[in-house]
């Protein structure tokens, strides 16, 4: 009830121009999604935002003469689909097509929520999203009335047009200047009940579909910006490694070679085009020393982790134990689109042009680096080719805007492939040890206890990458970063399930350690819930069979949460749990609540020769609250579950004497469509409730039932992923 309270808050604002724009502050309903910036409680007067060109902190709706519907985003699209999202919300507010609304994304602002991540973005928008919508609606229907002469309450709006009871009808733009003079709306301008939507809760082709797939859509790697050169980096063999000598004259002397300039990093190329930076990088000779990890591969590091992990202290007398180890290897995030960024940095100035999820500490972090003041340092938002929390850092952006200082220059930077893998943000290895006591038929005691790599600064230095140890902003203003920190932190004390209330397991408890090594890590998709809730959801399978029960029963008679049990029991249901297999073959079952949303996945396996298994099915089941675009939702489910499949199965980074031995797709085994179901169904539950998170939601109940449905096929118990590792 708090939840549906606050958004009930909003003030909406109109702000002096010559076309219509409304403006609503955002933040007001962040303290309900993880990862989002606290509201400000106190009340705001309209002469706080009545100012001409600038949108700062707000949620800003412009109507243009061209009757187009405009709304600049504070957030980032990194294929998630957040545009097509807020564009629907518009839309179904304003009854205009969806060919007509424009989403651009922001510049990084001065004040303000610009944070994409914890799964918050639909959640924080949908109530400022819908509010401006139906007030710019309420305005053009009056400037129609008043043009026409005609009530108000008799016109209706279609189509991006106001229509009169006689057929006549004006476009939103030729109304936009007479709206935007209006301050008493004749109408209603309250946003339409759930039972009235009809854009909203329809499954959507994203707007951005044909740009995307015919190549027309922009990148940071598409920009020309004048005078911007290609540009490389040439890295050392080890993480944390720095050159002790270069010679760069054969590399200098090289056609099309305009630069060559040491970092931290390595050693840049500036040239031409990336040919020639790429045949120019590989003359340089460079004699590297070692980084700090030198001495250390897998082994030792698992060793550490495992010594790490704190001890689980005495189970309840006259319990018997359930008790298991994992241990979960380092990933990359690997988007598709490479790491990229436009950097032209002057004596007095600096502007950057790359796909951010935090491009207001991006900015400051990019200023402090170059020894510009913040208010001369100006950061383009670019739509980004996939992220999985990798744009939360902004290494390549800073990178990018200290070769310009250097080079003089403006320069476009791209990180190849094996620079990410092997140079990147990954997420932090991890040991987890786990321990159900149970007696008389239940559960009536539950400990977690894990330890998982961290980044040491002293090492690397937190300037130069810009983002705390686990891949999350921190910083003055930084409200929804710091939230991030926090989640995490909370889960490491206190891990789920039953922290959360999902299973009635009695008495629970948790702790947690750590292992601080001088290596880039982030926020990899779903956090320390994909490994958490991932080992923990194996752990209530051998529980059941331990207990001799099947896995979904044992669920349904433990579960707390009748929304978690009603997308288990779809899962269930849809997927015709516990058919007959052939042998090797086997079903597999997990669950998950978080950001206020629930999810259930059941897989099917082929095992039958255990080294190389091969999922065959997914069915999956969400109750996200009001799924504003079904079809986006259910494109985040399949991407869960090719994760769920690819980390548990397949993917993994290996350390070896202090190098990653990985270096591109070819041996970063992702699942590729060979390793892909052959069959998915994705069953979104109906709901009226206002949206929860769905873009992390997926991964933890995927990679449970890949790894559930391995064991129960193999007659195993997995313990190390990914499997192959």
């Amino acid at each position: 009830m708090a939840r549906q309270l606050s958004r009930r808050k909003f003030v909406v604002y109109s702000l002096a121009a010559s076309t219509l724009t409304v403006a609503a502050p955002l933040g007001c309903d962040a303290t309900t999604a993880e990862g989002a910036e606290a509201a400000d409680s106190a009340p705001r007067r309209p002469s706080d935002v009545l100012v001409t060109g600038t949108d700062e902190e707000m949620l800003v709706l412009e109507v243009t003469k061209a009757n187009k519907v405009v709304v600049r985003l504070p957030r980032v699209e990194v294929g998630q689909g957040v545009t097509t999202a807020v564009a629907m919300m518009i839309a179904e507010e304003l009854d205009a097509r969806l060919a007509d609304v424009d989403i651009p994304l922001a510049d990084a602002r001065t004040k303000g929520n610009q944070f994409t991540g914890g799964s918050s973005s639909v959640s924080s928008l949908y109530g400022p999203a819908r509010e401006l919508g139906a007030l710019a609606r309420a305005k053009l229907v009056t400037a129609a009335a008043r043009r026409w002469r005609l009530p108000a309450r008799t016109l209706k709006t279609r189509n991006t047009k106001v229509v009169a009871p006689d057929g006549r009808s004006a476009t939103f733009g030729s109304l936009t200047a007479s709206a935007a003079r209006i301050t008493r709306p004749a109408v209603s301008s309250r946003p339409k009940p759930a039972s009235k939507h009809r854009v909203i809760g329809k499954a959507t082709t994203r707007i951005d579909a044909r740009d995307i797939v015919t190549g027309k859509a922009v990148y940071a790697g598409d920009l020309t910006v004048a005078g911007a050169k290609p540009t490389v980096v040439a890295r050392p063999p080890t993480l944390g490694g720095k050159a002790v000598s270069v010679d760069s004259r054969a590399a200098r002397a090289m056609p099309g070679v305009h630069a060559v300039v040491e970092i931290a990093g390595g050693v840049a190329v500036v040239a031409d085009t990336f040919h020639h930076a790429f045949t120019a990088r590989d003359a340089l000779r460079i004699t590297w020393a070692p980084g700090p990890l030198a001495p250390l591969s897998d082994a030792a590091i698992r060793s550490r982790l495992r010594a790490a992990v704190p001890r689980l202290g005495t189970p309840p007398r006259g319990s018997t134990q359930t008790e298991a180890e994992f241990e979960f290897a380092f990933v990359s995030h690997a988007p598709m689109e490479v790491l990229t960024a436009v950097a032209d940095v002057r004596a007095t100035r600096a502007e950057i042009w790359f796909s951010s999820q935090t491009p207001m500490y991006a900015r400051d972090s990019i200023a402090s680096a170059v020894g510009l003041p913040e208010s001369k340092v100006k950061v383009h938002v670019v739509r980004g080719g996939g992220s999985f929390g990798r744009r939360l850092n902004h290494d390549a952006a800073i990178e990018a805007a200290l070769i310009s200082k250097a080079a003089r220059r403006p320069v476009k930077l791209m990180w190849s492939r094996a620079d990410d893998i092997q140079h990147g943000r990954m997420r932090p290895a991890s040991h987890h040890r786990i321990r159900a006591s149970h007696a008389r038929g239940r559960v009536v005691a539950f400990t977690h206890a894990m330890a998982s790599v961290t980044e040491a600064f002293e090492a690397q230095g937190s300037s130069a990458q810009g983002l705390s140890a686990q891949g999350t902003a921190e910083g003055p203003g930084q409200g929804p970063a710091q939230a991030l920190v926090t989640r995490a932190a909370a889960r490491a004390a206190g891990p789920l399930p039953s922290g959360s209330g999902l299973y009635n397991f009695g008495r629970v408890s948790g702790d947690s350690g750590s292992v601080e090594l001088a290596m880039p890590l982030g926020a990899w998709r779903s956090v320390d819930s994909g490994t958490m809730r991932t080992a923990e959801e194996i752990v209530v399978d051998e529980v059941a069979r331990s207990l001799g029960k099947d896995p979904v029963a044992f669920r349904r008679t433990t579960l707390r949460n009748k929304a978690v049990k009603a997308v288990l029991d779809k899962v269930a249901d849809a997927g015709h749990w516990g058919r007959t297999l052939p042998a090797g073959h086997a079903q597999g079952v997990a669950v998950h609540e978080e950001y206020g949303s629930r999810v259930a996945c059941l897989v099917e396996i082929d095992a039958a020769d255990p080294e190389n298994p091969r999922v065959t099915k997914v069915v999956m089941a969400a109750d996200v609250g009001t799924a504003v675009n079904p079809r986006g939702l259910e494109a985040q489910l399949m991407g869960a579950a090719i994760d769920g499949v690819s980390t548990v199965l397949r993917a993994g980074l290996h350390i070896d004497r202090g190098a990653v031995r990985e270096s591109s797709y070819a041996d970063f085994a992702y699942a590729r469509q060979r390793h892909a179901p052959l069959r998915f169904e994705a069953h979104i539950m109906p709901s009226r409730r206002e949206p929860g998170g769905a873009g992390e939601l997926g991964v933890p109940a995927a990679a449970g039932a890949v790894a559930n449905a391995y064991a129960r096929a193999t007659g195993t118990r997995p313990r190390r992923f990914p499997l192959d590792f």
